[in-house]
């Protein structure tokens, strides 16, 4: 925006949703009522400094086409965007519908990712030098117009369908900000030792990754705002569990860059294995596996628990839905893009960079992480030990001990309609593993997966000054 108001032209404000986007097989209602709130908020904002923000449903080609032929533009402005396969090549049709038009694309980088990066050394350095930079104060002052209706650019129907979310974020800068302040003045403390606990994450984490999904925040202002926090903590005695929280926070800010970053080097990662060698792995569709898994309904506690959980409210903690992926593609041995598109459709911070690579990392398709595959029995005990969590989203399991949550098939009286596990933990652990590693003995695996680590590795070094 400061760019486009600098080149001093009355601007047109535009905010689309597109009909084709929000069929495709990733979105759903929940991200929808969550960018409307953003938007509407947005809207608001335009009219207080007297601007004005036009918002269609269409595609986008659609609507610049019957705005340029109107007013003639010259430039269109807009943040790079890291999304799904479809986004990859809406932006490949518009960048060639500009070029026919003669109109000047200026492409934004949003976040830490780096647009054609050859490889990742220096990666890391980059991303502290742009997080570094100084903030935008723009003061708003600038002409735009309004754009009315017409037959070529009417409103459509996005068909989507109410999904029973309930409980959930609400969209806009300004909860964004809220959220952001009492995390890091007052919630945050414990952040490094709370949240992989589904019973302490919801109150322990920041929960802004809607918010930084949907550019309520920019990953930098957030940066910045806790460096600056750290700054006031060393003046404080006592600060060294709130110091190492928010270094906790600030890496997991760098994470969140690194792993958009494999998606925009490779958009491929959505449809296809990381290692080629793991698209031999027969991991098919099992309807009966695959509805237990999605309902909450597999018998195994932590597992139903999560997932229901996450139905109802649209977000889960980092460890759980490792979990869930891990139980899914491994336990069960269901095709890993099948559980992607699916829990993409429940997250409401669903972000296809950080999604996909980490769906292939759980699923232990990258070949250059370590194969893990969590035993959600011990995740019941070790993560939710007085039951709280477990007995608030099975209900059905209130007569069951505490000391058996973790297992309630031991008290097959006390479990009512909940149902018995639906495989042998143990043995589809080992045999899943057998495979994974057996695919691992193949000859030019290591060749490959040199290649991997150069392109998306992560590279830990900081220059000691940036």
């Amino acid at each position: 925006l400061e760019q486009a108001v600098n080149d001093h032209k009355p601007l047109i404000l535009l905010y689309i949703y597109e009909p084709e986007l929000w069929r495709q097989d990733d979105s759903s209602f929940r991200h929808f009522k969550f960018i409307q709130e953003t938007v509407n908020e947005l809207e608001h904002l335009c009219l207080k400094h007297k601007l004005i923000l036009n918002i269609f449903q269409a595609e986008v080609i659609e609507i610049l086409t019957a705005i340029n032929g109107k007013y003639q533009v010259n430039a269109i402005f807009s943040h790079q965007e890291t999304g799904n396969m479809w986004s990859y090549k809406r932006d490949i049709k518009l960048a060639a519908w500009c070029k026919e038009k003669q109109i000047i694309w200026h492409e934004i980088a949003q976040h830490g990712v780096v647009r054609a990066l050859k490889d990742r050394d220096g990666w890391s350095n980059k991303w502290y030098q742009k997080m570094s930079q100084k903030l935008v104060n723009n003061s708003l002052n600038f002409a735009t117009i309004r754009v009315k209706d017409n037959d070529e650019i009417l409103a459509k129907n996005l068909d989507l369908e109410f999904d029973k979310i309930e409980e959930v974020q609400i969209g806009g800068r300004e909860l964004a900000w809220a959220n952001m302040r009492s995390f890091l003045k007052d919630r945050g403390e414990n952040y490094s030792k709370e949240m992989s606990s589904p019973v302490t994450a919801g109150t322990a984490c920041s929960r802004i990754s809607p918010y930084l999904t949907y550019g309520c925040l920019s990953i930098r202002e957030v940066y910045q705002y806790a460096e600056n926090q750290k700054k006031q903590l060393r003046y404080r005695n006592n600060s060294s569990l709130w110091l190492r929280s928010i270094n906790s926070f600030t890496g997991r800010l760098r994470w969140h860059c690194h792993f958009m970053q494999k998606l925009e080097d490779e958009p491929e990662i959505e449809f296809k294995a990381m290692h080629p060698a793991y698209e031999e792995l027969d991991r098919g569709y099992n309807e009966e596996y695959f509805n237990a898994w999605a309902t909450g309904n597999t018998g195994f506690t932590m597992i139903d628990a999560v997932m229901r959980a996450l139905i109802k409210h649209g977000w889960i903690n980092f460890r759980m839905r490792a979990m869930l992926v891990s139980f899914a593609t491994n336990h069960l041995w269901l095709d890993w893009r099948i559980i992607a598109k699916y829990l993409a459709r429940l997250f409401i911070d669903y972000e296809p960079g950080i999604h996909y690579s980490q769906i292939q990392m759980q699923a232990a398709i990258t070949g250059i992480n370590a194969i893990r595959i969590y035993n959600p029995i011990k995740q019941a005990t070790d993560q939710d030990k007085e039951g709280k969590f477990i007995r608030k989203y099975i209900p059905e399991l209130k007569d069951v001990s505490t000391k058996n949550l973790a297992y309630p098939a031991a008290e097959p009286l006390l479990i009512g309609q909940y149902p018995y596990p639906i495989i042998d933990e143990l043995s589809a652990r080992k045999e899943a593993a057998k495979k994974l590693y057996n695919i691992r003995k193949q000859v030019n695996f290591n060749e490959i997966a040199k290649i991997i680590i150069k392109k998306h590795a992560s590279r830990k070094t900081r220059s000691k000054k940036i």
